[in-house]
Formats: C-alpha cells, sequence, structure tokens
C-alpha cells in the first residue's frame, strides 16, 4: 500500500478511512508518501510528517519509509522509485494454492474486440484461448426488485489478453489485465462479477464472518443492520445478524457475525470485505469470510456455530476441510472447491490429512463425517423397524420413499453407502425396490391365515373365469371395512406367486395358468398348423372374450 499525504492539507478525513481500509484488507507493507513538498516550507513538512507518523503509529506502516516529493520538480522521485521497488520484492509472493478469479471492476466495447473487461487477476492464470466462465458478483447496488436477474454460469472465451497495455498470451496473479472476451456482450457484464474456471464456484447469499469493528465507527454492528458489504469489485446490500452474546459486536472489537446478501456475490473462505453503513456511506468495519456457503442458525446453536467459525479461522487446511465436511450431509469435492477456491491437489491433499483421523469418511467419493453417517444409519433402522411393527404384513419399506424421508438433502451416493454398509454388515437385507430387517418374516395370525386360504380358493374356484377385487373380497367374505386389510393379505398372494396379475386388477390363480398353458402346448401338438385365433382359444380355454383378450396378451 502506497499512503499519499499533501503536504498543503495534511491528513484529511479520507486519508484515515483509506488507511483503515488498508488495515481491514490484512495490508502488510507499504510506504508513507508526502506529496506537493514545493508548496510548503520545512515547517510545515515536518508537521505533517508527525501527523502521518501519528496516524500510521501501530501499524503495519509503522516502521515504512517516509518519502517526501514534488512531481512538479521531481524531487524525491527516483527516491520512491527505488523504495518501492525494494519493498516491492519483500512482499511475498501470491499463493499458487488457488484456482483463477478476476474480480471485474470494468467491462466495455472495443470496436473491432467485442466485450472487454478489467481487473486484477487475484489468483491463478489466463491464457489466450482459454475457457472461463463468467458469475454473478453483486453487480449495481440497486433495489432487488429493480434489478434484472442475472445469468450464472455463462462460458466465455479469452480472445486476448493484456497487462498493462501490452498483449500477453498469459497473465499471473497479481497482475493488472484486460481480458477480451467472446461469447458475451459487454452490456450482459457488470461491475462485480467474476471471471473464473468453469464449474468451480458459485454464487452465494448468505456468509457466516469474522468482522472487525473500527474504533470510531457511529455506532456497534448489531443484527437486523443493513450494510454495504464490497468484496471483491462488489458492492452489495446485506443483512447483518450478530453471533456474538448481545446480538451486537462492540467499537474496536472483533466478532462473528452472518451476512445475508441481498443479491449473489462469490466469495470463498478468506476473502477479505469492507462494511460501509448504509445511509450515510461510510466504512465501519471489515471482515473474513470463513463459510461462504452459510446455513441460517437457530438461536440456541449459536454457541456451537461460534466454536466451528473458530476452528475455521485457525488456518490448517485438513481442519478446514473437516469443519466444513462436519456441518453437511455430504460434500463433494466440487463443493468444497466452491467454498474455499483451492485447487484440486490442494483439495486432495487436505483430505487425504482429514480422511487420516477417524472423523471423516469417503462414501463414494462423497465426504462425510462418520458421525453422520452413524446418525443416518439409526434413523435407517428405526424407520424400517417402525413400518415392519406398522405393517407386518409388507414385504419391507420402499427405497425411494426413505430416501425422500432421511436423505432429501443429501447427495444420492451417501444413500447408497449408507443401506450398503447396513446391508453388508447383516443389519437389512435389499431387495429391488424394499428394505427390510434381515430377520423380518410375514408370519400369519390364524385368524389372516384362514382369510388367506379363502381367499385364495375364491381365485382357485373361479379358474380362468377371474373374480374382479370386490368380487374375491365378497367371496372370501372381507367386509367393506375390512378391504383395506385384505388388500395386503392379496398381496402376500401375489408377492408369493400363488396370484398372477395378467392385466390391472385382473389376477389369476397360478395353477390355472398352468393348465392353461399345458392345454395350449397339446393343441400345438395334434396339428402342424401352430396358430391359434381368438374364437379356438376361447373355445379351448372355455371362457369369454372379457379374459381371453387378457390372456392372449399375457401369453
Amino acid at each position: 500500500g502506497l499512503l499519499v499525504v499533501a503536504a498543503d492539507e495534511s491528513v484529511m478525513p479520507q486519508t484515515r478511512e483509506h488507511f483503515d481500509i488498508c488495515r481491514l484488507l490484512d495490508v502488510r507493507k507499504g510506504l508513507v508518501v508526502l506529496t506537493k513538498k514545493d508548496l510548503v516550507d520545512d515547517e510545515l513538512l515536518q508537521l505533517v510528517r508527525a501527523e502521518a507518523e501519528g496516524l500510521v503509529a501501530g501499524s503495519f506502516l509503522e516502521d515504512a519509509a517516509v518519502i517526501t516529493v514534488s512531481s512538479r520538480t521531481g524531487e524525491g522521485i527516483d527516491e520512491l522509485k527505488n523504495i518501492l521497488r525494494e519493498t516491492g520484492l519483500q512482499a511475498p509472493s501470491r499463493s499458487a494454492d488457488f484456482i483463477t478469479r478476476l474480480p471485474i471492476d470494468r467491462a466495455f466495447t472495443m470496436r473491432g474486440f467485442g466485450a472487454v473487461v478489467t481487473g486484477t487477476l487475484i489468483a491463478g492464470e489466463i491464457s489466450e484461448g482459454e475457457e472461463l466462465e463468467l458469475l454473478p458478483g453483486g453487480g449495481s447496488v440497486r433495489a432487488p426488485s429493480l434489478t434484472v436477474g442475472f445469468l450464472p454460469g455463462k462460458r466465455v472465451r479469452v480472445r486476448g489478453v493484456q497487462v498493462h497495455g501490452n498483449s500477453v498470451g498469459r497473465a499471473f496473479a497479481g497482475q493488472r489485465t484486460a481480458i477480451n472476451l467472446g461469447g458475451v456482450e459487454a452490456a450482459e457484464i457488470e461491475r462485480g462479477m467474476t471471471l473464473t474456471l468453469p464449474g468451480r464456484l458459485r454464487p452465494t447469499q448468505i456468509v457466516d464472518a469474522q468482522v472487525q469493528m473500527l474504533a470510531d465507527a457511529p455506532r456497534a454492528l448489531r443484527s437486523r443492520q443493513r450494510v454495504r458489504v464490497h468484496l471483491g469489485a462488489a458492492e452489495v446490500f446485506a443483512r447483518v445478524r450478530v453471533l456474538e452474546e448481545g446480538g451486537e459486536i462492540k467499537l474496536g472489537k472483533n466478532g462473528f457475525a452472518q451476512l445475508r446478501f441481498e443479491l449473489p456475490a462469490v466469495g470463498v473462505l478468506g476473502d477479505r470485505f469492507i462494511l460501509r453503513s448504509y445511509s450515510p456511506s461510510r466504512t465501519i468495519g471489515g471482515g473474513k469470510i470463513l463459510d461462504a456457503f452459510a446455513m441460517k442458525h437457530r438461536t440456541r446453536e449459536v454457541t456451537v456455530v461460534r466454536e466451528r467459525l473458530a476452528a475455521l479461522l485457525g488456518g490448517e487446511r485438513a481442519i478446514q476441510l473437516s469443519s466444513f465436511v462436519e456441518n453437511a450431509n455430504g460434500l463433494r469435492r466440487a463443493d468444497i472447491a466452491a467454498r474455499t477456491g483451492w485447487r484440486d491437489e490442494v483439495i486432495e491433499a487436505a483430505a487425504k490429512d482429514a480422511l487420516s483421523g477417524d472423523a471423516i469418511v469417503d462414501a463414494e467419493g462423497v465426504l462425510i463425517s462418520r458421525a453422520k453417517v452413524d446418525e443416518l444409519k439409526r434413523a435407517v433402522l428405526e424407520a424400517v423397524a417402525a413400518h415392519h411393527q406398522r405393517e407386518p404384513l409388507s414385504r419391507g419399506f420402499g427405497k425411494e420413499i426413505l430416501r425422500e424421508r432421511h436423505f432429501a438433502h443429501a447427495p444420492a451416493e451417501i444413500f447408497r453407502a449408507v443401506l450398503n454398509q447396513l446391508e453388508s454388515g447383516g443389519a437389512l437385507v435389499s431387495e429391488k425396490d424394499i428394505v427390510r430387517e434381515r430377520a423380518h418374516t410375514r408370519e400369519l395370525s390364524d385368524a389372516d391365515a384362514q382369510l388367506r386360504a379363502r381367499l385364495e380358493k375364491a381365485y382357485q374356484d373361479a379358474a380362468l373365469a377371474a373374480p374382479s377385487m370386490s368380487e374375491a373380497f365378497a367371496r372370501a367374505g372381507i367386509s367393506a371395512a375390512a378391504q383395506p386389510h385384505g388388500r395386503k393379505i392379496l398381496q402376500l398372494l401375489i408377492d408369493s406367486g400363488v396370484l398372477v396379475r395378467v392385466a390391472g386388477e385382473m389376477f389369476f390363480h397360478r395353477v390355472a395358468l398352468d393348465d392353461l398353458t399345458k392345454k395350449l402346448h397339446a393343441h400345438a401338438a395334434r396339428g402342424s398348423d401352430r396358430s391359434i385365433d381368438v374364437p379356438a382359444f376361447k373355445e379351448l380355454a372355455g371362457i369369454s372374450r372379457k379374459y381371453a383378450i387378457p390372456l392372449l396378451e399375457y401369453l
């Protein structure tokens, strides 16, 4: 950071605000420059120097060089260049652990080229010819009702790259760059959007963060307060939910809070942001994103949430990854990338460390906490046991119903993994569309056994003139009120193969169908013509057309 103070004006309110913003953004290196030294005498220049040094006392600029210059005479400019170069070389290199991200601060159309965007490449690289994705970043701070919906995930192509006005094949993290984009019009792009690799990042509207309040802010940060959030190049309105005791973060203090954006924005773990008051617009604090895809928290959960956010603040990636996984019903690697912006190799290394313990497991490529798996197992076993108790004559619990009730918010891989573990452990048996306890048998009471025998006899006596379901119930002595139970007994006959569904609710006894098959074989063996028409079939089976056509189609 280069803190510039005019010698003829000294430290101004905007100087203090900009300096506060640098500290909130965790800038760690910089210089102090006093300009326009030709307009003041030495005494005033020393006074301005003392005020500037007082401003930066106790900050990252406390021991920084203070250079006095005059752009009019050129005095001090060469010294500034040399110290600026030296200080820049002392700054650490950008980490190579993050995927490409370019927050867009300007978009325009250049004749003969099309859409051009500019911004500072904060991570990764951008090469000519590369395919990237344009994500919404908040854009205008107009009310949501006045803002046209964004087109998330729009694919674009890099047609050209410039760095400081020079065409290059590739731009690197930290460089100021202009990108010529194909596949999009400049009118579709707004300040605050983000260029990134396809399918890696996602817009969000709720983030958990650590917030640092300025000591001279107008008032403490409180829940329900509306603020302006500056994230990347985006400015979005947000509502605050303070996660600290008393529902506020006091002046000069830090604490945890949830920000609920009024428009989508792109941010990942560790991203810095600035908070400004809604009106009048003034910097009141800043902070760091800890969970870019947070859920709304219940009041009774706040203490646990603070503990989790404190762990995310620590910076150890395996711990951070574990925290995300433990707070979800399973996360794919892509979900972790969207939360962190980490490259694949970084995610794999963090996942390997997290999996080396006992708290996290890998279920068909989805990471989930062992505690969550155990909880889902218990839920499945309880649901199946309750179903057997409630429906003792049922074959088992429908898999789809089980998935919708207990795995609605979990990836499909988790559902399969939990069932496979329960089946391999001998607790459950999986049969096509149902699951059941291994010990579950459909044993009938004496009354149900007699009812089953009567219902079977009704179909057996009817032979190929199959009765309707209501007729069969009537012949078996099942009243209208008892028909729901009768259907369960009927299902037992179907499941066991005694009855065969031929069409709709038309069921035939297996013995009658076997006898019919024998007659057809005998008919075919008697002559050279192996065909049979409907009248001949009706005569052979001794039935009317009502039964003949469904039986012929079945056979």
